[in-house]
């Protein structure tokens, strides 16, 4: 058998074992050892000669000194400290009231949670298994179908290895060379316009048939108004904002009014206060933040041949009376910096020479004048913060009592996750700190989110370190199989005869698009992600130079692309998670029917990523240039 078809037989025995439940790091070991060993064997040589040793040694301490493998640890950290606090219950409760009036509003608010705690946890399981405890049975008590309340909760709880911070992409990043942040700022549209389509998908569905997501009673949908709020209404007015406003400018009445049999506390005022502030604090810094990054923030520092031309101005300029004699010093040591040329000599050069050699000229060439955002910005800038403000002030004039206590339901569960998110991902966009060091950021600040909310006991914290050591160590030693699996299928030539077989093709950059993309689609049935990353998806890497294909573009699509493995049976992995905490009458076929119209969604999203390729690329091209 020739080398090339070793290589495609290497290729065939992986699936094949791994499908016979073999662990997929020390099943890429082993057959690359087997396979490398043929590969490397020289006749006369002795066993312990073979370069195949060699080689796993080099691999393992490749694997061992990548950092881009150091921020998985923390990240995986961060996830598992959330999952162990148990903060998503108070969450759903909140969301789940916001939403209490749209159509589906139980399977909304599931997705929105799973959306939301996938970003933070960006563990898949946990989200499901956390998601099937909480959400599964409300909805199946209120008579929502089981397809539709099994779907939700599998394909939204996916979304955590697609939204970022996500294991996968620093997985995809360390495999194809990519840096991690452009790959965080690419996925992140894509991520929540995947959601979005989940979402209409949702809705559109109890809009044409009620009966599959029937509303539910009004004693589940009334919010608790607090008692003491009810008579702050009646001693001021009805419209929440002014009335906090005005108790706590002028607290006289609002102190007569009994909290538990005690008075009314003049801290608790000013508290709900800042809690109907909110919504206007958000808002005001959203657009500030925009407006700094784009206006202030790229205006260039004054460069030294800008300054020094600007100095030698003011040495030509007409000097005042008496001002000659000081500025003669500064002039003669100007004179010696650059050489110590008289002004005869530069009058008797060329006037040519003089131009290129000015320093008016280096400047303008150097440092091109920065002439701020493009004209439009401003009107966009404008006509947003019209709306927002639009906005804000119909919620405020509609905020009664049962507005207010969503509003502080919401901002006391959704506000603390909300801003470690997002701190974690502004810090790693805009480059202030390595995506290792926002993730230690995201580490500490899960401890402290659990802490505060008194749910993280030693025993949590201890099963939190114990699992994200397990997980990282999979993770570390699934890197070393693959690459060695990678360098023996290359060695024996089975990479360059895939290559050759592609190449003679002649397809364009669209069908291969298709192929490699259909190609990973159908291996995301038998196999998890994991696999496919890092046997398949080296594969075609080479290939993406050739046709013109963007990796960011196209590693972006195989993210999207692997939601579907989740999703696809035979090894739904969602699907079995769900089942292990799903009611006895509740079928896995039930569960898999429930997952299929979000495997279609994910094709749809596909197609418009090709077909409108901003939504991926804009962000990075705009944060860091193309």
């Amino acid at each position: 058998m020739s080398d090339p078809a070793l290589g495609l037989l290497m290729l065939g025995l992986i699936v094949v074992v791994i499908m016979m439940g073999f662990p997929t790091a020390f099943t890429l070991m082993g057959l690359g050892m087997f396979f490398g060993f043929f590969a490397y064997y020289r006749g006369g040589e002795a066993w312990s000669d073979n370069h195949i040793f060699d080689l796993m040694v080099q691999r393992t301490y490749g694997a061992m000194t990548n950092d881009v493998l150091i921020s998985i640890p923390l990240f995986v950290l961060m996830g598992y400290v959330m999952e162990r606090g148990a903060l998503v219950d108070k969450m759903f409760y909140s969301i789940q009231l916001a939403f209490r009036r749209v159509p589906a509003s139980l399977a909304v608010a599931t997705l929105i949670v799973c959306t939301f705690w996938g970003i933070a946890s960006g563990l898949v399981g946990a989200v499901v298994v956390l998601m099937g405890v909480i959400a599964f049975n409300p909805m199946l008590k209120a008579g929502y179908d089981v397809k539709l309340a099994s779907g939700v909760i599998t394909a939204g709880g996916t979304l955590g290895i697609l939204i970022p911070p996500s294991v996968m992409i620093i997985v995809y990043a360390a495999v194809a060379g990519q840096s991690v942040v452009k790959l965080y700022a690419a996925a992140m549209f894509p991520g929540f316009f995947l959601a979005f389509l989940y979402l209409v998908y949702v809705i559109g569905w109890a809009l044409l048939n009620p009966k599959i997501a029937p509303k539910l009673p009004e004693s589940e949908t009334r919010v608790p108004v607090r008692p003491w709020i009810t008579e702050l209404q009646r001693a001021y007015s009805r419209k929440m904002l002014p009335t906090l406003a005005a108790a706590v400018l002028a607290p006289g009445r609002a102190m007569n009014i009994q909290v538990d049999g005690a008075r009314l506390r003049y801290p608790v005022l000013l508290k709900n206060f800042g809690f109907a502030l909110v919504p206007l604090v958000l808002t005001a810094a959203t657009l500030w933040a925009a407006w700094w990054y784009v206006v202030i923030h790229q205006q260039p520092d004054l460069p030294p041949t800008v300054a020094a031309s600007t100095l030698q101005k003011a040495n030509d300029a007409p000097q005042p009376l008496g001002a000659g004699a000081a500025s003669q010093p500064a002039e003669e040591k100007l004179q010696e910096l650059g050489g110590g040329r008289s002004g005869a000599a530069t009058h008797s050069e060329p006037e040519a020479l003089q131009q290129m050699g000015s320093a008016e000229l280096r400047s303008t060439i150097a440092t091109p004048s920065y002439t701020g955002p493009p004209p439009e910005f401003y009107v966009y800038f404008a006509f947003i913060a019209g709306i927002f403000g639009l906005v804000l002030l119909y919620y405020y004039w509609i905020m009664e009592a049962e507005q207010f206590e969503i509003l502080r339901l919401l901002v006391s569960s959704v506000m603390p996750l909300g801003i470690l998110t997002a701190v974690v991902l502004a810090v790693i966009l805009l480059g202030l700190t390595t995506a290792t060091e926002s993730a230690a950021v995201g580490a500490a600040g899960a401890f402290l989110l659990a802490f505060m909310a008194r749910t993280l006991d030693w025993k949590r914290t201890k099963e939190a370190v114990f699992l994200t050591a397990k997980t990282t160590s999979m993770v570390c030693w699934l890197f070393v199989g693959s690459a060695l699996f990678s360098a023996v299928f290359a060695l024996l030539g089975g990479q360059a005869l895939l290559e050759n077989w592609v190449l003679s093709l002649n397809m364009t950059p669209v069908q291969f698009m298709i192929l490699s993309q259909a190609i990973i689609f159908i291996l995301g049935w038998p196999l998890e992600w994991t696999e496919i990353i890092v046997i398949f998806v080296p594969i075609f890497l080479p290939m993406l130079k050739h046709f013109g294909i963007d990796p960011i573009l196209w590693g972006v699509m195989v993210f999207v692309n692997l939601q579907a493995a989740f999703l696809s049976p035979p090894v739904a992995m969602s699907a079995f998670y769900l089942k292990g905490v799903a009611p006895k009458h509740v079928t896995l076929n039930q569960i898999f029917s429930g997952m299929m119209p979000y495997m279609f969604i994910v094709i749809v999203c596909l197609v418009l990523m090709y077909i409108w390729p901003g939504m991926t690329l804009w962000l990075p091209n705009y944060l860091y240039g193309n």
